[in-house]
């Protein structure tokens, strides 16, 4: 299996935080060299571990910031 290789580029934001000290962050990372790209997932402590997440592009955020502003 291929090493995954990221970046985190600007960390804007701790969304939470798990008493195991994992975070849930809005970051901007680059992906396997790929442009870089909004991103939520958890994190470990150092930021070598991550769960799950999602990657957004600009458009799919600025799409997603006037979704939760209908919904808020």
């Amino acid at each position: 299996m291929a090493e995954l290789k990221f970046e985190i580029t600007q960390s804007i934001a701790c969304l939470s935080q798990e008493k195991s000290g994992w975070t849930k962050e809005l970051n901007k990372v680059f992906w396997n060299e790929n442009p870089a790209k909004y991103d939520i997932r958890s994190w470990s402590v150092d930021h070598k571990k991550m769960g799950k997440g999602i990657t957004l592009t600009g458009q799919e955020l600025q799409q997603l910031k006037s979704v939760l502003e209908e919904l808020l």
